[in-house]
């Protein structure tokens, strides 16, 4: 990716964030300059997964397969004391799409904070990770449904949609919809180590064609 197509997602997820009324921590919005007068904030968010996550999937098409995430809190896996919880923004526009993964330890909720509509399509996956294709028993705001593999799931504002270990997701802002502001509410987070895809891809280094806007988090990490 290129950092302007970074930095442009950045500005975008900021003014979604205002228009739904959503504060994200403050932090989340300062300067790589800013960033050098807070280093014990910037060890935590280093060492702890928070910041701003941004990807393409290795597409080189972020307008229609990538994501925009803000992790605003998170724990450590395995280390006694630490926060068993975690919280995300999520910015999709209006047809973008997150490829099919799952994850093999944590169960996490997916709710619509506002904007358009957000479709999840669901598979399960055996322990190899490899899909199931039978029926899916799905849990929408305390009310289960079955729905066929990788049939669509729609969730509205307000809605939200709990995925448990083992079963595959593909999340987009339903074309025509609208942009989407959702929310990711789970145990633990680590996407290095329980992040499966099923089309696996690699990601291309950035292409720095100008100034970063806000640090990603992997900034902040490779500034530790």
């Amino acid at each position: 990716m290129k950092r302007s197509t970074v930095n442009a997602a950045m500005r975008h997820a900021t003014a979604t964030f205002a228009r739904f009324a959503t504060v994200p921590p403050p932090w989340a919005t300062r300067s790589p300059a800013e960033w050098t007068a807070h280093p014990e904030q910037a060890r935590f968010c280093a060492e702890h997964g928070m910041g701003w996550m941004i990807s393409d999937f290795g597409s080189g098409d972020f307008a229609r397969r990538g994501i925009i995430l803000l992790v605003t809190r998170n724990g450590i896996l395995g280390r006694p004391g630490e926060r068993v919880y975690a919280e995300k923004l999520i910015v999709m526009r209006d047809g973008q799409e997150a490829p099919f993964h799952y994850h093999r330890t944590k169960i996490e909720d997916m709710v619509v904070r506002g904007g358009g509509a957000l479709g999840i399509d669901l598979v399960d996956v055996d322990r190899a990770g490899q899909p199931i294709e039978a029926l899916v028993r799905v849990l929408v705001d305390g009310a289960t449904r079955t729905v066929a593999a990788r049939a669509p799931v729609v969730l509205q504002s307000g809605e939200s949609l709990t995925l448990p270990p083992l079963q595959a997701h593909r999340f987009y802002a339903v074309p025509g919809s609208g942009d989407v502001l959702a929310g990711e509410i789970s145990e633990t987070n680590d996407d290095l180590a329980d992040n499966y895809f099923l089309e696996p891809f690699s990601a291309a280094p950035m292409e720095e064609d100008e100034p970063p806007f806000y640090p990603l988090w992997r900034d902040l990490t490779a500034g530790r």
